[in-house]
């Protein structure tokens, strides 16, 4: 298909599109940048090479967007994981509770001071995410770079938190 616009696909399949997305993420901040995130990666698609089905192109990117971001969600989940169920034990038991609260300071400490050794680009985007609650959208506009970049410094402070973290032990 020839001449294919990303506006009337957006006119045409908008709806839909954000719905699936909605669905797929369960987060409304999220399936909004992954909606933006599907259209410019449509727009780049388009300008590449012709398609012959433009809806369908729409979707399977919208799918991998969706995927890319709930698997860097469990990513990030991971590299700050939970108590294990003995730790809770012994919290909910009382058991350790002055030393437990010991190690969380440290802990709190460490990561504060994780937080300060990062680049200070790095430790901007962390924080605006982290601490201001925005989405990788926000941040890309507010900082003016791009949305990769935002994830890749996320990531990155997120790997270094997490090495800090081990440290301690």
């Amino acid at each position: 298909m020839q001449g294919v616009s990303v506006d009337a696909l957006y006119r045409h399949e908008g709806l839909k599109l954000r719905r699936l997305l909605a669905r797929l993420l369960d987060n409304p901040a999220d399936a909004a940048d992954a909606s933006q995130e599907t259209y410019l990666r449509m727009v780049a698609a388009l300008s590449r090479t012709s398609v012959e089905h433009p809806t369908a192109l729409l979707f399977r990117i919208a799918t991998n967007v969706a995927l890319r971001m709930r698997n860097r969600r469990r990513l990030e989940n991971s590299l700050f994981a939970p108590k294990t169920d003995l730790e809770w034990e012994e919290i909910a038991d009382g058991y350790a509770l002055p030393e437990r609260e010991t190690i969380a300071r440290q802990e709190l400490r460490r990561l504060a001071q994780a937080i300060d050794e990062l680049p200070p680009r790095c430790r901007e985007v962390f924080l605006l995410s982290r601490f201001d609650g925005l989405a990788n959208g926000e941040i890309a506009a507010r900082l003016g770079i791009s949305r990769n970049m935002v994830e890749k410094h996320i990531i990155r402070a997120l790997l270094h938190c997490r090495r800090s973290r081990l440290d301690l032990f």
